[in-house]
């Protein structure tokens, strides 16, 4: 808190600027970014996370498993540096069968950050 009783704003706090921080390091980066979203899904369009080279990450774009993939999959595209939109989902029919309540998709554009 400064003087004012306002909250200092961290140079890291956000996805973009954890992004900066890493390639002002020499860190190689990807920027994964929910596109869309049906039914459940428990972050919104445009959430995003960084992933550096060495498997750190910061942000959402959903939890669980999901991020997992993502970030897994952001090791190629650092690599290679091709996008990819990535999709997950379960339909209603199979929501249960999972152990879902509801059903829900989302898909995610990731792409290395130069």
């Amino acid at each position: 808190m400064n003087a004012n009783g306002v909250a200092d704003v961290s140079v890291e706090d956000s996805e973009l600027e954890r992004a900066l921080s890493w390639r002002r390091s020499g860190k190689q980066v990807a920027l994964a970014t929910v596109i869309s979203t049906w039914g459940s899904s428990p972050r919104r369009t445009g959430s995003k996370v960084v992933i550096c080279e060495d498997g750190r990450f910061f942000g959402s774009v959903s939890g669980g498993c999901i991020e997992g993939a993502v970030v897994e999959a952001a090791q190629q595209v650092i690599l290679d540096g091709v996008a990819v939109v990535l999709k997950f989902g379960v339909s209603h029919e199979r929501a249960w069968e999972v152990g879902l309540a509801c059903g829900g998709s989302i898909e995610i554009y990731l792409e290395r950050i130069e």
